[in-house]
């Protein structure tokens, strides 16, 4: 591959972290994961507590990186026309007309999607997986690049549902944000002294710069030891005992796409197996379910991966 292409890509890419962290104090990390799920093709799931900038990441996010933008507030009350779209009737022509629904957007924010029943979660997967949704029997293909990314809190929280399992597994990350440190939470406040700065972030890329950013992170290669390696992860998260359900092959695919463009960030044509490490408890976690008696005990699907990190053999794939 062109090292030129790769600069070029990676350049762009840390325009848009540099433009989004002026609004996220103190959380690089979860900003680049975002980052990575754009750029892979894939959907991200930011979970955790209420009111530590979810949904500001989010917005932040979509304004640097230009394009059609779409919030979906997920409540108990939400239909799933509501957010796919609707047939209406239109009585000069005596036809019904497709209204098409927010979901019909480049980046598409589903607020507390958890919040929503399952039926209405439910009308995303169609959208996440194959970029079109069906209304009445007629297929619809939705906007490129199409991102959704999803806030939830907690299940402990009053007033939320359960994400499916196949809910789950469209994301392709699934990311934390936690509580700022203290010298960073008084640097949000002097940030906010006169006004808010997400009214600051402007757009320093285009749709286009993401199409052109996502196929060069396609070409960045792979060595077959390293996809062996990826595939051994995932067969570990099966095979251990704690688990109930293991990663799916989608798993093995979500590690393929995300540790390429972990790559690319970092300017590199090739992945290592530090970048299939990194990118592995977001992309595995939320894929594996433990059996429940050991749930009550305090074991978590954390725990899972981590011994698969421990115990898969790491291999010396050597560059390209």
């Amino acid at each position: 591959m062109d090292e030129g292409q790769i600069r070029s890509a990676s350049a762009k890419a840390e325009r848009i972290l540099h433009e989004v962290e002026t609004v996220i104090v103190g959380k690089p990390h979860a900003v680049r994961q975002v980052l990575v799920g754009l750029i892979a093709g894939g959907h991200v799931l930011l979970e955790d507590i209420p009111g530590v900038g979810k949904t500001m990441l989010a917005r932040a996010m979509s304004r640097a990186i230009g394009g059609t933008f779409r919030r979906i507030q997920f409540a108990p009350d939400l239909l799933p026309s509501d957010i796919t779209g609707s047939n209406l009737y239109n009585q000069s022509t005596h036809e019904f007309v497709f209204r098409p629904g927010p979901i019909f957007a480049n980046i598409v924010l589903a607020d507390e999607i958890n919040r929503a029943t399952p039926k209405s979660q439910a009308s995303l997967l169609e959208g996440m997986e194959e970029s079109q949704v069906t209304v009445d029997g007629v297929t619809y293909d939705l906007p490129s690049p199409f991102f959704v990314m999803a806030t939830a809190n907690p299940i402990e929280f009053r007033g939320t549902f359960p994400l499916p399992e196949t809910q789950m597994d469209r994301f392709l990350l699934r990311i934390g944000m936690g509580y700022p440190s203290h010298d960073d939470e008084i640097e949000v406040l002097s940030r906010q002294t006169r006004g808010h700065p997400i009214a600051h972030v402007n757009a320093v890329a285009t749709v286009e710069d993401i199409q052109m950013i996502r196929a060069v992170a396609q070409e960045v290669h792979v060595e077959p030891s390293v996809k062996d390696y990826m595939v051994s992860l995932v067969e570990a998260t099966r095979k251990n005992p704690r688990s109930l359900l293991g990663a799916s092959p989608r798993g093995s695919l979500g590690l393929f796409k995300a540790s390429r463009a972990l790559a690319l960030l970092d300017g590199r044509s090739f992945v290592t197996p530090d970048d299939v490490k990194r990118i592995a408890p977001m992309v595995l976690c939320h894929r594996i379910s433990v059996d429940p008696q050991l749930a009550v005990q305090g074991v978590t699907p954390e725990h899972v991966v981590i011994e698969a990190l421990e115990q898969v053999p790491v291999p010396l794939a050597a560059a390209s």
